[in-house]
């Protein structure tokens, strides 16, 4: 569970060290599906670089025939292989005559085995890295068709056919057990009826717009950080930070949120609604119950429980509509029903190479929404890959985090596009049925368009970032 208080700069500095770290590891094993097989077959690799060395380099050494290093520009990395037209784009070698030992010198089938090798271990390790999470940690998920206060659901869902308090049971005609099966069935399938559970009732509704879309069209209208679904939890405190208005009002450990400013706020997502509109205010009231978790739970769905003592706090509300503290976590209340399992070597591995392929479907489904009006403004850069990560570390989330971008890597890189592995996979593809090789004029100015395209790509992606981060969309 994440704080209810703005980002501190040790949790941008825990969030910062956990991408760099995730990024790191996913680029040298990356490179490393390169280079072994280019070595194998004894083929010349020049340099080996953890992100790229432009006009310098952090760390660098010469072994053997290879220069390895560490650049000072963290947008990647590469090997660069004697005799191939890549990023480097070396005119120069590739004016000379083709020796035994350069990459344009092997066979077809070497080649593009070389090429493939860096996308082979990235859906690998995907799969390697869930399957230890599995081993390790288990699956340990909260059942949302069984929540004992429903859900609430952002305006744009609400508007859509929800209500707040629903407890959903299926989307599409999928059973809907995790909270990861909405979000990953929303954007991987084209939604557009769903059953619920509402006031006790089993209830069909039917959408005029796929819910994928929905929230596409009213991404830039969303608070910031918010989650299209959330799962109603009592408001109670598990701590207060340092420093915050909710220490300044003398809200404690125990303490459940009842009321802000007179609104009733019976869940945590009702808290969060309520302080956004006195977002920079001071002097908000905030009703709370003391030492809520010593007594009668199931009563605390109620907007205010029977017989409760309510006292009434002054508090200071910061500019991001936030107070300050941790809410306690859904095992903490003892009324959740999670579903929990553990893994041998054996059931581990099935269930890592399930969660890597579902995982893959899901992502490659949801890429459908780029190509559609307002697609493109969701495209996010460096900031939203590093945002992901937990504001604590956490190493079952880091991996498990880290296990997505393998796999997300592995798919962009075998996109069919000059300077990415694809590109080379498709022109060794073109030589292998012809039996002709593309001109190397034609594969430099490929190799450039392609450059100037991904660049681009990452400009958008970046610039959008900034962009929210400047407009307050953070």
């Amino acid at each position: 569970m994440e704080p209810f208080c703005p980002a501190s700069e040790m949790e941008i500095l825990i969030k910062a060290g956990q991408f760099l770290l995730s990024l790191s590891f996913l680029i040298v094993l990356h490179e490393l599906g390169h280079f072994i097989p280019a070595r194998l077959f004894k083929t010349r690799v020049e340099k080996f670089f953890l992100f790229f060395d432009i006009k310098g380099a952090l760390f660098q050494r010469k072994i053997g025939e290879t220069v390895y290093g560490i650049g000072w520009l963290p947008l990647g990395g590469y090997v660069k292989i004697a005799g191939m037209i890549d990023e480097s784009m070396d005119k120069e070698q590739m004016a000379k005559p083709p020796q035994p030992w350069e990459f344009r010198s092997k066979p077809a089938w070497q080649r593009l085995i070389i090429m493939l090798g860096g996308v082979t271990v990235n859906l690998i390790l995907g799969v390697l890295i869930y399957s230890m999470v599995l081993f390790v940690w288990g699956d340990r998920d909260l059942r949302i068709d069984k929540l004992p206060y429903g859900l609430s659901f952002v305006e744009p869902l609400q508007d859509a056919g929800f209500q707040n308090d629903d407890v959903v049971i299926s989307l599409q005609g999928e059973p809907v057990q995790k909270l990861d099966d909405f979000r990953s069935v929303v954007f991987g399938t084209q939604v557009t009826k769903a059953t619920v559970i509402r006031n006790g009732v089993e209830q069909e509704l039917n959408f005029d717009t796929e819910l994928g879309q929905v929230l596409l069209d009213n991404a830039e209208a969303l608070p910031k950080g918010t989650s299209p679904i959330n799962v109603n939890l009592p408001a109670i405190v598990e701590k207060v930070s340092p420093g915050s208005g909710a220490e300044e009002a003398g809200l404690q450990s125990g303490d459940q949120i009842l009321s802000v400013a007179g609104i009733a706020t019976p869940y945590f997502q009702s808290v969060v609604q309520a302080l956004s509109q006195f977002k920079g205010q001071k002097e908000v009231s905030i009703g709370v119950r003391h030492n809520a978790l010593d007594q009668n739970v199931d009563r605390v769905a109620q907007p205010i429980p029977a017989g409760a003592e309510i006292e009434y706090l002054s508090a200071s509300v910061d500019q991001d509509g936030k107070l300050g503290f941790f809410p306690v976590s859904y095992a903490e209340l003892g009324v959740f029903e999670f579903e929990e399992q553990q893994f041998g070597p054996i059931e581990a591995l099935a269930g890592g190479t399930e969660k890597a392929t579902s995982t893959l479907t899901g992502y490659v489904s949801s890429l459908r929404f780029l190509f559609r009006p307002g697609g493109s403004k969701q495209l996010g850069g460096f900031i939203t890959l590093g945002s992901i990560f937990s504001p604590e570390w956490n190493w079952e989330s880091f991996w498990n985090i880290t296990a997505l971008l393998s796999i997300i890597l592995a798919f962009m890189n075998l996109l069919p596009i000059p300077a990415l592995d694809g590109g080379h996979v498709m022109f060794l593809l073109y030589e292998m049925i012809s039996g002709r090789k593309p001109g190397e004029k034609f594969m430099e100015y490929s190799q450039l368009a392609g450059l100037l395209f991904i660049l681009a790509l990452m400009a958008l992606a970046n610039g959008n970032d900034l962009w929210k981060w400047v407009s307050g969309q953070w």
